[in-house]
């Protein structure tokens, strides 16, 4: 009967589809802001997921001693009456009379009466507790973590908001048959015995809760999933693994990029390096020519040991060459070294 008018709250109350409904009287005081619950995935037939209370908080599970103190806002919400027939062919119908246990035998709906008052919400400074549980991690060696890790259909969610009732409430549920004019006609003076029942439950009861996911990382770090696009869970070893190579590849990419890059600086700074010294004025060399065809030489045919180029031998790494040019004099030579290709058409090119 609770379970069925809880769900019943729900569904007329809406929020999006965030709110859950409390399946049991039991467990009402157990779906408090920050308790911690498990959300675990059904089979295909059944798309809803299925909540299970834990008798942990969100503080149990994280290292330290630090309290959270995150804050809860209450704040007055609706005045709930309801009172709705059921018919007992549907499966809310049929659940409502396992859980009731009540005879209808004659009967084709149940009437259901709730009434819960004004009711209220209370929920939890999402920015505030964002900002506290940045630097805090979770103890993996829980035992709430560690078997909720070996379930791969287990989330763990912490409330963040719950609904509970002001007042003493009522619920009663009547088994009667439809009239032709009214909605119900309740044979109040043949109803035998046991065809009516009800149940009071005291005020602060929780009806209603919602609940953000956890993401756990294999450190003990943690996300709080505060959208329906972010899914919780726990981060899996070989999820762990594929990340640390994606992140190595990552680096190495990025090394290589720089590699690249500093190979390019070097490569356009020698390329400008020659480029100016081709570029120089006549006057700023030392240099004298002579009319006439000039013509690579040999040098060693003419007793003068090779040694590094004009052009391409002025790095740390000198290139050095046989040939010259006997008409082009430079540091007070009477020749220059030149290699025989290219260096000996670029030279007296630039002399043009």
């Amino acid at each position: 009967m609770f379970a069925a008018a809880t769900k019943s709250f729900v569904k007329q109350v809406g929020d999006g589809g965030r709110l859950v409904p409390v399946p049991s009287l039991s467990e009402a005081d157990k779906y408090q802001p920050l308790s911690l619950v498990v959300k675990k995935k059904r089979c295909f037939l059944f798309p809803r997921h299925k909540f299970t209370s834990t008798p942990f908080t969100l503080k149990d599970i994280l290292l330290g001693d630090r309290e959270i103190s995150a804050g809860i806002s209450s704040y007055q919400l609706l005045n709930y009456e309801d009172e709705s027939d059921v018919s007992l062919y549907g499966r809310r119908g049929n659940h409502i009379v396992n859980d009731v246990g009540i005879n209808v035998a004659g009967s084709d709906s149940i009437a259901v009466k709730a009434s819960f008052g004004v009711v209220t919400k209370h929920e939890v400074e999402v920015s505030a507790l964002l900002k506290e549980i940045t630097t805090r991690k979770i103890n993996c060696d829980h035992s709430l973590i560690r078997q909720s890790r070996s379930s791969r259909k287990a989330v763990l969610c912490v409330v963040m908001e719950s609904i509970r009732t002001t007042r003493q409430c009522s619920l009663s549920v009547h088994a009667g048959i439809r009239g032709e004019s009214m909605r119900f006609h309740f044979m109040d003076e043949q109803n035998p015995r046991g065809r009516d029942k009800a149940i009071v439950f005291p005020a602060h009861t929780t009806i209603a809760f919602s609940v953000f996911e956890l993401f756990i990382y294999l450190d003990g770090v943690f996300d709080l999933c505060v959208t329906s696009v972010s899914k919780g869970g726990f981060e899996r070893e070989e999820t762990a693994t594929f990340a640390v190579l994606y992140r190595l590849r990552n680096i190495l990419f990025e090394r290589n990029r720089r590699v690249m890059d500093v190979i390019s600086r070097s490569q356009l700074y020698l390329d400008d390096l020659v480029s100016d010294f081709y570029d120089k004025p006549l006057s700023m060399t030392d240099i004298s020519l002579k009319e006439g065809t000039h013509i690579r030489v040999n040098l060693l045919n003419h007793n003068i040991p090779k040694g590094p180029c004009i052009l391409c031998g002025m790095g740390n790494f000198k290139r050095e060459t046989v040939y010259g040019c006997f008409q082009c004099s430079v540091d007070g030579q009477k020749y220059v070294r030149l290699h025989a290709v290219p260096c000996f058409d670029i030279w007296h090119k630039r002399m043009k």
